[in-house]
């Protein structure tokens, strides 16, 4: 297939500090989905969206102990949702009993998620999660 010579992409980076609140991370995921008209025309993709940068965060501040850096970048195709954390360590899918107030978030984000990549890097790793386009196939006119 070939791509569209037209095509571009878009992104936005944020480092949120291990204090912050993962409102902050969702607040501002929303607020860079309503640029591309999403909140209009895909809610609930926004909603998944949104969910799976909750999860992400919360796992870099609670589980890996270190800041996260968020990046979102929409290139016409995929959005990626990439969080960067300082631990080497990936994580692993958990089966939690009923009773477990945790280890649901990758599960979550499975399930919302097209795919999710993990690749180790020298500082840490990155969790990348990609949704694809809030249409069908084509882009609409």
């Amino acid at each position: 297939m070939e791509r569209d010579p037209s095509l571009r992409a878009v992104g936005w980076a944020r480092s949120l500090p291990l204090g912050s609140g993962v409102k902050t991370a969702r607040d501002w995921t929303r607020e860079h989905l309503a640029t591309l008209g999403w909140d209009r025309t895909a809610p609930d993709l926004v909603d998944s969206v949104v969910l799976a940068v909750s999860e992400l965060v919360t796992n870099a501040h609670v589980h890996a102990r270190s800041d996260a850096q968020l990046i979102l970048t929409w290139d016409e195709e995929c959005l990626h949702v990439t969080a960067h954390d300082a631990s080497p360590r990936v994580p692993e899918p958990r089966h939690p009993d009923d009773e477990a107030l945790g280890g649901r978030g990758m599960l979550l984000i499975g399930a919302v998620a097209d795919d999710v990549r993990i690749r180790s890097c020298p500082r840490g790793k990155d969790v990348i999660v990609c949704f694809g386009p809030p249409w069908p196939t084509a882009r609409p006119e």
